[in-house]
């Protein structure tokens, strides 16, 4: 029997719904709340049909860099296996990239952040 790996993701924005959780994990993630340190949040409108059923809106947030030092985006980090990993790349869109980053309790992280263009 193969023992998954598990991963922390920290989520700001749809991977925090409860349909959304449901349509790409079959589960409800439990997540502690955290907040990531040197970033802002901005939206961005989403155009895969797919996405927008499973979340409900096709406005969705995108976390950028900030040159604020006091800016930090709230949000919760999950436990996650490697098939719900690999499921998340699979929901996020192009506009999106997964970085690990270290949040402010001290937490490394993936993360979906502004993928550079």
């Amino acid at each position: 029997m193969s023992v998954s790996a598990r991963h922390q993701l920290f989520s700001y924005g749809t991977l925090r719904f409860r349909e959304v959780q449901l349509a790409r994990f079959g589960r409800l993630l439990e997540g502690t709340p955290d907040a990531l340190p040197g970033y802002r949040m901005t939206y961005i409108q989403i155009t895969d049909p797919e996405v927008i059923a499973a979340s409900g809106t096709d406005r969705h947030p995108l976390v950028v860099a900030s040159p604020g030092e006091d800016d930090a985006v709230d949000g919760t980090v999950f436990s996650i296996t490697d098939e719900e990993l690999a499921s998340a790349d699979d929901y996020e869109v192009d506009d999106y990239a997964r970085i690990q980053v270290v949040l402010r309790s001290g937490t490394t992280a993936w993360a979906y952040l502004a993928a550079q263009s």
